[in-house]
């Protein structure tokens, strides 16, 4: 099984310590995907994952042709195609922490919160390429386009990429299969709120809007993400 460690402090980061991949493959449906997105770049499998109102199909490949309520039905391999969208919203929001740590632009509380989101952010995506093994689609390439060289910019683009991230996770909670992936998506939603409502409140904004918040299909993410430009192969 799959145990994160939690260390408590200024920087309260996580780190995963080992996951257990037949917890969430118990009949191989991840290993029987490797094939078909081993060679995928980020933006090829982004390219290919809105099918019949944003549904996507286990390991990243295109079949059209079959109608969207049966594509939409909960599978262990479709499992494997939401746990790739979510990779790639976590490589996407970790290169973004990375970038803007490094670049030196940001400081104070604005610096601390996104050193310890980066953190959190890079352990997302270690935890899901440790899930989906040799299924996980590879990491692209990034443009930020200078979001990362000013603090209120970074601020602004921070709340946008986290907000997006919640609803993500909270579109495809109800369409996952396996209780265990359930578990583990949940684990990274709330911790994605919490990055979503401490930016929010370093940008001058409300921490909480809303009572209720709408969740986002697969394609309404898509399309913010590509239109973002930030992917660049």
């Amino acid at each position: 099984m799959y145990t994160i460690k939690e260390t408590h402090g200024m920087s309260d980061r996580i780190t995963v310590e080992a996951l257990d991949l037949d917890l969430l493959d118990t009949d191989g449906a991840i290993r029987e995907a490797d094939a078909g997105v081993a060679g995928d770049t980020r933006a090829d499998f982004f390219k290919k994952a809105a099918v019949g109102g944003g549904t996507l199909i286990g390991g990243g490949v295109l079949l059209s042709g079959l109608a969207a309520p049966a594509l939409a039905k909960p599978s262990k391999k479709q499992d494997v195609a939401i746990l790739n969208y979510a990779l790639t919203l976590e490589y996407l929001e970790a290169a973004f922490y990375v970038e803007a740590v490094s670049k030196g632009a940001i400081s104070g509380d604005a610096l601390s919160a996104a050193t310890v989101v980066r953190d959190h952010e890079l352990a997302h995506v270690k935890f899901l390429k440790a899930a989906l093994g040799k299924a996980a689609v590879k990491k692209p390439k990034f443009d930020f386009k200078n979001t990362t060289g000013d603090q209120a910019t970074f601020l602004a683009t921070a709340v946008a990429l986290e907000d997006t991230g919640v609803a993500a996770y909270a579109g495809q909670g109800p369409r996952l299969l396996q209780k265990p992936v359930v578990v583990a998506a949940l684990s990274i939603h709330s911790v994605e709120a919490r990055h979503a409502a401490h930016f929010r409140t370093l940008a001058g904004m409300s921490f909480a809007p809303k009572a209720f918040d709408k969740a986002k299909t697969m394609k309404q993410v898509l399309k913010v993400v590509d239109g973002t430009g930030f992917i660049t192969g």
